[in-house]
């Protein structure tokens, strides 16, 4: 009686099913490590030393200290780093979750449009001055949440008229028509206010220079609550891999899983937009890097594109602070370079993979 042959499974099939907790540690180890060097490097250079002695120092309860690397780290470029994490992990996870609903690698959390009208309320605030005292950026962001809102109440309700299932089609077709139809309304905005235009454009581009603890508490706050609900969602994605139909046959509720996704991408990315302005292909280019490594299962992809994206955004961010210095580049600028050249890296290898 001759025995079958075991099938082989390749290397990459291994080391995804191995994904587990040393690997968790591993990025959780690799993001702290890139937050201590963000954290160092600067117009003023602190030794990573001296600044893993302070911020352990805060973490144990024995104070800040005093002196000038204790204002620098602490009062400057700590909330920065971590509002720039924060937002690179929540954009990042996003996308991830985006691709997996929509079943498109060019998806992410702008795809829906939200992120166009955040902008909008965002320039708006600007443009005209709408502040509220007390809290920097209180205004815009403000305004960038309300517009993020009726941004996705106006999406959801066209794509319900035109196609009650909504599908994927439908609703990324809205996103785009309704993202040309707000970059025309910028232009109209800017256009009545040419004082405001640097300021505007700067902020377009993505930029969390001057951020303070009270942003990385709501850019917390939001990845935590609307973060968690997307990880929640994750067995329900893994099965939109299949297609809609087969996930409606083993007992998801497709309509149900599309709603709770796309409102919790929508105002995940109302928040980021309304912290940081807009900041593109981190929530494109990241997932895609990660997946690399975990492969496509969404309960090891969306945690695990958290830590990428903080990563991912960590670094840019380091280089828009110190490539020109004293010179400052919006880091929206510098993640579309760095993640169109990864992306199509990654898109040739993929390609090549499949033949």
């Amino acid at each position: 009686m001759t025995r079958r042959p075991e099938p082989q499974k390749n290397k990459t099939t291994v080391r995804r099913e191995g994904f587990g907790l040393p690997a968790y540690l591993a990025f959780a180890a690799a993001t702290v490590f890139t937050l201590l060097v963000c954290v160092s490097l600067g117009s003023v250079k602190i030794p990573l030393r001296e600044t893993f002695d302070l911020l352990w120092n805060a973490v144990a309860g024995r104070g800040t200290g005093a002196g000038m690397s204790s204002t620098i780290v602490f009062s400057v470029r700590l909330p920065r780093v971590l509002c720039v994490a924060l937002t690179g992990a929540s954009l990042s996870v996003c996308g991830a979750a985006m691709q997996g609903l929509l079943k498109n690698p060019l998806a992410d959390g702008s795809t829906l449009g939200v992120s166009s009208g955040a902008s909008l309320g965002a320039v708006i605030s600007i443009a005209f001055g709408i502040t509220l005292p007390g809290i920097p950026l209180a205004g815009t962001m403000s305004m960038a949440m309300l517009f993020a809102f009726l941004s996705l109440v106006i999406i959801l309700g066209l794509a319900y008229r035109l196609d009650g299932s909504l599908s994927t089609g439908t609703i990324i077709l809205i996103g785009v028509i309704y993202s040309m139809f707000v970059s025309s309304v910028l232009s109209l905005v800017i256009t009545f206010a040419p004082d405001k235009v640097q300021s505007i454009t700067f902020w377009t581009m993505g930029s969390l220079a001057g951020r303070g603890y009270i942003h990385v508490l709501v850019l917390l706050g939001a990845l935590c609550v609307f973060g968690g609900v997307l990880f929640g969602c994750a067995r329900e994605l893994n099965a939109f891999a299949v297609g809609e139909d087969n996930a409606r046959h083993i007992g998801v509720n497709v309509r149900r899983v599309k709603l709770t996704v796309m409102i919790a991408v929508s105002a995940l990315i109302g928040v980021c937009v309304s912290v940081g302005g807009t900041i593109g292909f981190v929530g494109l280019v990241t997932p895609h890097m990660v997946r690399l490594i975990t492969g496509p299962n969404h309960r090891r992809l969306l945690p695990a594109s958290a830590f990428g994206g903080a990563i991912f955004l960590m670094l840019c961010d380091l280089l828009a602070r110190t490539l020109f210095d004293p010179r400052e580049l919006p880091v929206g600028v510098v993640t579309s370079f760095i993640g169109s050249i990864l992306f199509v890296v990654i898109f040739i290898r993929t390609r090549r993979g499949e033949k």
